[in-house]
């Protein structure tokens, strides 16, 4: 667990600094101090052999669920930072529906605490919009950002009131932090359970329109240029949805957004099992809860725009919107099974399935997760630079594995990936220089 490491001969690859060379990195003390071909191994100091690897900033994950406190029986800050740990992340930021919510001074701080305590990796909270994520009253944002929260959500309670984005936008705007909201307008999205087409006609399902994003996307767009504030679009899922947010970046407004893996590489029909086919009958493997997800897995043309938004960079980020569920959440009818995929461990290998593909490159696939996060949360993390923390991940990116959910450091188990082979594994993972996976 030495703090002090020589990684020899591995391909860096750090879009902070657009440097893709074959180098050796030196960590002394915790920090990087030198990348340079041919570098000697200092005295106590371990050696990686990265021959054949990939080496590049610690992955940042903007969008997590820890679940703690209140639901550790889904997940804890030990396992969940484990789990992302296991899966190349180094920083993750842990949103507010925990039970009581971070709306408060206090269940910040327990959070910050519990993260010093156990976790493996960087813990940053984010704070409640309003209190108790009821969306009728402004928690007191100012106080929660001073505990150092990154921004403030509702998260899976979309702000159904305007005049409360508005206030919430201003208010923020002042503090220099986003509002992040779960775009979806409730009326349009009740009582559906997937997304609204072909498949959820063929299953009897009632399907969520993608209208239900869009339409709240364009009122917060619009009500970000009203008052100055940064908004932040989570897990974006539409073609319209990217359509605006381009159009509202071309006209200067203060509008960022994160794509999901499961939303670039998955689509409805993984709802209805192997058959894809509206005239086959459906396999025993049809109503898959585990890809039972909010906002649902859209049709492939969203799938195929999600990648395009990634190439033309009206995407900011990679953000894994990891929700662990037990068993009895998942093991249930499909309409009331809970929603969310247990992503931490899986994500980067299906993100590698895009450069396998040749749809994106490996440094731009690394720069959303790294340094563009980096630069929303405005902090000196997600680059190789000398004197930053040596926040590493290592991966062999050819090596294949099939995904097992019970060899998951995640107590949750709820992947519809289970038995696929992926292209793209974590070798190593290092945090302040110790190698914590």
């Amino acid at each position: 667990m030495t703090a002090n490491v020589l990684i020899k001969g591995g391909r860096i690859i750090d879009p902070s600094q657009s440097v893709d060379e074959i180098s050796d990195l030196l960590v002394t003390n915790g920090v990087i101090t030198e990348i340079k071909t041919s570098l000697d191994r200092p005295r106590n100091s371990e050696v990686f052999d990265a021959e054949g690897k990939i080496v590049c900033p610690g992955f940042i994950d903007l969008h997590c669920h820890l679940r703690e406190p209140g639901e550790e029986y889904k997940e804890t800050i030990e396992t969940g930072t484990a789990a992302a740990a296991a899966g190349g992340f180094t920083t993750v930021c842990a949103m507010p529906n925990t039970v009581p919510a971070m709306d408060n001074q206090s269940v910040v701080e327990y959070v910050l605490k519990k993260a010093k305590e156990t976790a493996q990796i960087r813990v940053l909270p984010i704070g409640c919009v309003t209190v108790g994520r009821k969306g009728k009253q402004l928690s007191e944002m100012s106080e929660l950002a001073e505990l150092g929260v990154i921004g403030f959500s509702d998260d899976g309670d979309p702000i159904e009131d305007s005049n409360i984005m508005r206030q919430a936008l201003s208010y923020s705007a002042g503090l220099k932090l986003p509002i992040i909201n779960h775009c979806e307008v409730p009326t349009l999205a009740h009582g559906a359970s997937m997304n609204e087409g072909w498949v959820s006609n063929r299953l009897g399902l009632k399907g969520m329109p993608n209208s239900a994003e869009e339409i709240m996307v364009a009122r917060d767009l619009s009500l970000a240029e009203l008052t100055g504030g940064h908004i932040h679009i989570a897990h974006v899922s539409t073609m319209g949805t990217l359509n605006l947010i381009k159009a509202a970046k071309a006209r200067g407004i203060r509008g960022t957004c994160e794509v999901t893996p499961h939303h670039l590489t998955l689509s409805e029909t993984l709802v209805m099992g192997p058959t894809e086919d509206s005239f086959v009958p459906l396999s025993r493997d049809a109503y898959n809860t585990n890809a039972k997800v909010n906002p649902p897995l859209r049709n492939q043309s969203d799938v195929r725009s999600m990648v395009e938004g990634l190439q033309n960079g009206t995407i900011d980020v990679i953000a894994t919107d990891h929700a662990p569920h037990n068993q009895v959440d998942k093991t249930t009818t499909f309409q009331d099974a809970a929603f969310g995929i247990s992503v931490l461990e899986t994500g980067f290998g299906s993100l590698m399935t895009l450069v396998d593909n040749g749809h994106i490159d490996v440094n731009t696939l690394i720069k959303k997760l790294t340094a563009d996060p980096a630069k929303l949360l405005g902090m000196d993390i997600g680059s190789l630079k000398k004197g930053n923390s040596a926040d590493i991940t290592v991966f062999d990116p050819s090596e294949t594995w099939i995904v097992n959910p019970q060899t998951f450091l995640s107590k949750g188990k709820n992947t519809p990936l289970e038995g696929t082979l992926l292209k793209g594994k974590i070798k190593a993972t290092f945090f302040k220089g110790r190698k914590i996976y």
